[in-house]
């Protein structure tokens, strides 16, 4: 029989290599029949102090991390084409600006609660927005609308934004994962003991799941 498996999938909605990271997982989950496994995400902001209006995307890549602007092409270049082969669109060209995503992360608190597959579509609408459709993660008409295309209640939503709901939960999550060592995303968390980062191939996924869950793979 096999054992349930907790993941904690540490994560911000404007991190490329976590929606690498979580198309790869979730290949790997679909290839194990029989897996028990519960998927909770859990906030992480790369950049807690973007303004309201945010940043130019070349502008502050360049700067935060010492790099060119032809060198950030080409890591957005390997990043498309990374996406692509798990079947996520990355535009680039529409990705212009960096955006606060705190108000995304208490929307993804609230459809936690609510329903971990509610939380799931959120999470992949929330990510389709930003690097598909280049849209603003932290305008409260996106975030509305995204919870809506994940089946959740707009008007609750538009409530919640409105307010600091969720606030401090947030906020206490966020510096637990800082606590246990987290400074890099994605950050995946087997069993709160088992840590996989980065946006590791399917492979990687599923020979740690088969390990936890004790499913081996089915003979040819």
């Amino acid at each position: 029989m096999s054992r349930p498996i907790k993941i904690d999938f540490v994560s911000d909605v404007a991190c490329p290599w976590c929606a690498v990271g979580l198309r790869a997982l979730e290949e790997a989950m679909a290839r194990i029949r029989g897996l028990q496994a519960e998927l909770h995400f859990q906030p992480f902001e790369l950049n807690p102090q973007m303004p309201a209006d945010g940043e130019d995307a070349v502008e502050h890549l360049t700067r935060k991390y010492g790099i060119s602007a032809e060198q950030a092409a080409r890591n957005g270049e390997a990043i498309r084409v990374r996406g692509a082969e798990l079947g996520f669109e990355f535009r680039m060209d529409r990705r212009r600006r960096v955006y606060n995503t705190f108000d995304a992360h208490r929307l993804l608190h609230w459809a936690g609660l609510a329903d971990p597959e509610r939380q799931l579509a959120l999470k992949h609408a929330l990510l389709r927005a930003y690097f598909t459709d280049g849209k603003d993660v932290s305008s409260m008409e996106v975030l509305v609308k995204s919870a809506e295309e994940a089946g959740l209640d707009g008007v609750r939503a538009r409530q919640l934004l409105a307010s600091d709901e969720y606030a401090q939960a947030v906020r206490d999550q966020e510096r637990h994962y800082t606590e246990q060592g987290i400074s890099a995303v994605p950050s995946v968390i087997f069993n709160d003991r088992h840590l996989v980062q980065g946006g590791q191939p399917v492979e990687l996924f599923e020979q740690a799941l088969r390990q936890l869950s004790g499913i081996a793979p089915a003979q040819a």
